[in-house]
C-alpha cells in the first residue's frame, strides 16, 4: 500500500490558509481517483482506495500541524506501510508560490509539522512534495502568515500548484518516485 499525506489543520478557519495546501492536494486527489468517503482513526482523516496496481490510502492528520507524526506513525504501523511507501505533501516558506519542490529525504528545515513527522517515524528519508507558499513580509510573524489566506494574486498560483502536486502524486503511483521527481522538479 502507498500513503499519501497531506498536511495541514483541521477546522473551517484553517481551512484556506497557506498551512492547509497539502490538505488541498489531498482533496483534490480524492476528486481525481473517485476516492470512497474518508473515515477516522489515529488522530486523522483517511481513505483507501483499491487500485490495479495497488492501495492507495490518503490522508489528513487531525492532530494540528505541530503534532502531525501522533497521526501517521499509527496508521502505518497499523497497515504496515514502509518509509519507502510515503509521500507527504505539505507548505514551504522557502519555495516562491507557485512553485513545488520533490526530495526522497531531508531535514524538516524548520517547518513544525515535519519535525514531528520525522520524530514520530524515526527517519527523514521518505518522499516530499513541498509546496512554496512564500514568506512573509517584514515584521509579520512566521505563525500569522501560515495561518492566513493567499492573497488574490497567489490564489491563482496556488490552484495550479496544487493540481501540479496532485499530478506528481499520481505519477508516483505509476513509476519510481526519482523519476517524478526528474518530470516535476524545476518544471
Amino acid at each position: 500500500m502507498k500513503m499519501i499525506i497531506g498536511l495541514g489543520n483541521p477546522g473551517k478557519q484553517y481551512e484556506k490558509t497557506r498551512h492547509n495546501v497539502g490538505f488541498h492536494v489531498i482533496d483534490e486527489l480524492s476528486a481525481r481517483l473517485n476516492a470512497p468517503a474518508m473515515q477516522s482513526k489515529f488522530n486523522g482523516m483517511f481513505t483507501v482506495i483499491h487500485r490495479p496496481k495497488g492501495k492507495v490510502m490518503l490522508v489528513k492528520p487531525l492532530t494540528y500541524m505541530n503534532l502531525s507524526g501522533e497521526c501517521i506513525r499509527p496508521l502505518m504501523e497499523y497497515y504496515d506501510v514502509g518509509l519507502e511507501d510515503i509521500t507527504v505533501v505539505y507548505d514551504d516558506l522557502d519555495l516562491a508560490p507557485g512553485s513545488i519542490r520533490l526530495r526522497q529525504k531531508g531535514s524538516a528545515g524548520g517547518h513544525n509539522g515535519m519535525k514531528s513527522l520525522i520524530a514520530h517515524i524515526g527517519s527523514d528519508k521518505f518522499n516530499r512534495i513541498r509546496i512554496g507558499v512564500g514568506r512573509p513580509v517584514s515584521g509579520m510573524k512566521v505563525s500569522d502568515y501560515v495561518l492566513s489566506p493567499f492573497n488574490k494574486d497567489e490564489a491563482p498560483l496556488i490552484s495550479g500548484i496544487v493540481e501540479k502536486s496532485a499530478s506528481a502524486c499520481e505519477a508516483w503511483l505509476e513509476k519510481p518516485f526519482i523519476d517524478v521527481m526528474n518530470n516535476f522538479n524545476g518544471v
